[in-house]
């Protein structure tokens, strides 16, 4: 039986609405195809694997643990699919590398992809000006160029900590934003610093990026996704969806309570207020397939993957991933204690998320827990699962 093309709505408890609006508004601030499931899932050798199992058992068992935890190591076409808990608590059921699932900031990179192989076709510049590509957008931001967009330098405010859109994301989490006019909430605002003075992480960036991306090309950014990124990379089961239902099967998210336990998140909120920024829906396996041809080169030429891969010393994903973080275009290079990765993170209501490949794309990691955590949002749990998602790049990297 084929899956249904979107979930059931589920009842959200007005008693955790102001957790999960809070949730969104600073998560917001915050290849092959994988052979059938059980084939997926080999043993590694006996030590690493088991020992790798066990973290993601301990993790789960926590008690503000998620209930969930699937991770995908894959290393030229072998791929090992390691889980702990289950996809959803009613059913019991075990995560699958074929769950729907909210990437959260992720999709950062694919906002990325776009404007890149854009940039490859001579559509935009590197240097293309806010002002020369969105000449509507307010005269103090007219400076900021595309490159400062995707390497988070452009200083523009983040409509996400805008009180305005805080308040209606409060009052409604569901609520269904004109995603096209997101930035209108901090239009009336100056830029935070001089463009490529600093780093600072900020959802409008990609915002921008993707307006950029549809003012040179007529066409709507859904579409440039399947035109750059999903059909290049066989990806057949990711979407930018607009409303707060997932497909089916996915995998829950959920929000822990110390009361309550843990709730169903997952269609808490809706997509279209993180769009381009956030708002991306995969699953691992396609999200194996993404990383693998994003961090690797397979979208873009070499001239200008060289500009994509100028690092900013200390200039942290949000979350912050494994090792030592430094931002590029649209990607992060982890430096680990074994070695190194590039990719992206992210976090939303109900999800944390971590994907990230050799700079060959031969091997590569998606790790994806159930529930949100950040720097603001349960650290010590954020500290663990950086950890453990260090000793996978290493089981990733040792081969």
């Amino acid at each position: 039986m084929s899956p249904r093309p979107y979930g059931h709505p589920r009842r959200f408890r007005p008693s955790l609405r102001p957790l999960a609006a809070a949730a969104v508004c600073g998560a917001l601030l915050g290849a092959s195809v994988l052979p059938a499931q059980a084939a997926a899932d080999r043993n590694p050798p006996p030590d690493r694997g088991a020992a790798l199992r066990q973290e993601l058992r301990e993790l789960v068992e926590r008690p503000d643990g998620p209930p969930g935890v699937i991770a995908v190591l894959r290393d030229g076409d072998h791929s090992t699919v390691y889980r702990a808990g289950v996809a959803d608590v009613e059913s019991g059921r075990p995560p699958r590398a074929t769950d729907h699932m909210r990437i959260a900031s992720v999709a950062k990179a694919f906002s990325g992809a776009v404007a890149l192989s854009l940039v490859d076709r001579g559509r935009l510049s590197l240097d293309d000006t806010i002002g020369e590509v969105l000449p509507e957008q307010p005269e103090a931001w007219h400076a900021v160029t595309l490159r400062q967009l995707l390497n988070h330098t452009s200083g523009l405010p983040d409509y996400s900590a805008s009180q305005p859109f805080i308040d209606i994301v409060s009052e409604d989490p569901r609520h269904h934003f004109d995603s096209r006019r997101l930035l209108e909430f901090v239009a009336d605002q100056d830029l935070e610093f001089e463009p490529g003075s600093r780093y600072l992480y900020s959802n409008s960036d990609n915002i921008a990026v993707a307006l950029m991306a549809e003012a040179v090309t007529g066409r709507r950014y859904e579409r440039l996704l399947r035109e750059f990124v999903y059909r290049p990379l066989g990806l057949t089961d990711t979407s930018l969806p607009q409303g707060y239902r997932l497909p089916e099967p996915f995998l829950h998210g959920y929000q822990i309570d110390p009361q309550e336990g843990p709730v169903d998140v997952s269609e808490a909120v809706s997509a279209s207020g993180a769009w381009a920024a956030g708002g991306i829906v995969s699953t691992p396996k396609d999200l194996t397939a993404f990383i693998r041809g994003y961090a690797g080169g397979a979208l873009v030429s070499e001239r200008t993957r060289r500009q994509q891969f100028t690092f900013i010393p200390g200039a942290l994903s949000q979350p912050p991933g494994p090792g030592r973080t430094e931002a590029g275009l649209a990607i992060y290079r982890y430096t680990t204690r074994c070695g190194t990765v590039y990719g992206h993170t992210g976090n939303t209501p109900g999800y944390t998320q971590l994907a990230a490949a050799t700079a060959d794309g031969k091997r590569s990691l998606t790790f994806s827990i159930t529930t949100q955590t950040s720097l603001t949002n349960n650290p010590e749990l954020l500290a663990r699962v950086r950890e453990i998602q260090e000793d996978f790049v290493c089981a990733l990297l040792r081969g």
